[in-house]
């Protein structure tokens, strides 16, 4: 089978691509055929170095196919049945518990940078009927992301207000599950061309930071006072205007740190405006069921920006660190 590893010290050039036997299922495993994955700020992390792991990694937390083979000992699956991975494997439910994070796909454990895998059958969970493997397979980080920063932690409901940061993966699903949910948004970005896709998902308002330093101010004007929730990505560079922009007893999902660790915040606004403040990562094989379910009822439809096949890994990531998408960058396997 085809795969792909990481040889140390990392770095896209050190994207090998291999062929490897096909796996065979154990006890309480299942083999899937992964068909597509998707590209996260997580995996370009792995893949250039900055997140070191064993030499050999099979890489990409992401991954959906099909079941083609299972134990004898496995019931809650069939062969055929269409699922997804999970970003936490050992997440099943409840409350986050660094024992239940430790394994981390395409990280500490390898991930679906190739054709077959076997796994524990507690390891996927059934895809959306109404998505193709490459859309399923933008979910289980930045959808799942999205999903416990709004409805988990944020308690998002009709009516609310919603501010979302740039067009990446997380900030395109957002923008999706919220507008499904009838919930005003507004979304900044650079870019003109960008701007009329937000407008064109549905983003109420569309902000462009390059010609507005004070963007949260324009959020606060906009709203009146400010949004009721926050998906922050930029963490250092964009958290201040975040917590500017959110309004008395609102909620910040920090999601990302795409703009630097350390940040100059104004502690006390957060006390006088009482902000709720999280750090979200991923979520739970129990959220991403309700995820799946929410997609299905609303028939959303993730955007997909481009496509590459597997052997084409290093050329993705380098797409991906133009910043030129929009939504997700997949993989065909």
């Amino acid at each position: 089978m085809r795969a792909i590893q990481i040889r140390h010290p990392g770095g896209l050039d050190q994207l090998q691509p291999v062929e490897q036997d096909i796996p065979e299922p154990g006890p309480g495993q299942i083999r899937v055929r992964w068909h597509a994955s998707s590209l996260n700020y997580h995996d370009l992390l792995v893949a250039n170095g900055g997140i070191p792991v064993t030499d050999g990694r099979i890489p990409m937390s992401d991954g959906a196919g099909k079941i083609d083979a299972v134990s004898s000992d496995v019931t809650r699956w069939q062969v055929g049945d269409r699922v997804m991975s999970l970003f936490f494997p050992d997440w099943q439910e409840g409350r986050h518990h660094p024992e239940r994070t430790a394994a981390v796909t395409g990280d500490t454990i390898d991930g679906c940078a190739c054709e077959y895998a076997v796994l524990a059958e507690n390891a996927v969970t059934p895809m959306p009927k109404n998505l193709s493997f490459a859309e399923a397979a933008t979910l289980p980080c930045a959808g799942l992301t999205a999903w416990h920063a709004l409805m988990v932690r944020g308690k998002m409901q009709a009516g609310d207000t919603l501010l979302v940061q740039g067009t990446g993966g997380v900030s395109v699903i957002a923008l999706q599950l919220a507008k499904a949910a009838g919930v005003s948004v507004i979304a900044t970005t650079s870019s003109h061309a960008k701007g009329e896709r937000l407008a064109a998902l549905g983003a109420d308002h569309v902000i462009n930071y390059a010609d507005n330093e004070n963007w949260s101010r324009t959020v606060s004007k906009i709203t009146g006072g400010g949004v009721d929730h926050v998906i922050d990505i930029g963490g250092a560079a964009t958290l201040q205007h975040s917590i500017a922009a959110a309004r008395t007893s609102g909620h910040i999902s920090l999601v990302g740190i795409l703009g630097g660790v350390k940040a100059n915040i104004n502690v006390p606004m957060i006390f006088a405006k009482q902000l709720q403040v999280h750090g979200v990562a991923v979520g739970s094989a129990a959220m991403q069921n309700d995820l799946t379910r929410a997609i299905e009822a609303g028939r959303i439809k993730p955007v997909i920006d481009s496509n590459f096949d597997l052997a084409q890994s290093a050329e993705a990531f380098s797409y991906q660190t133009s910043a030129r998408h929009f939504g997700k960058i997949t993989l065909s396997i």
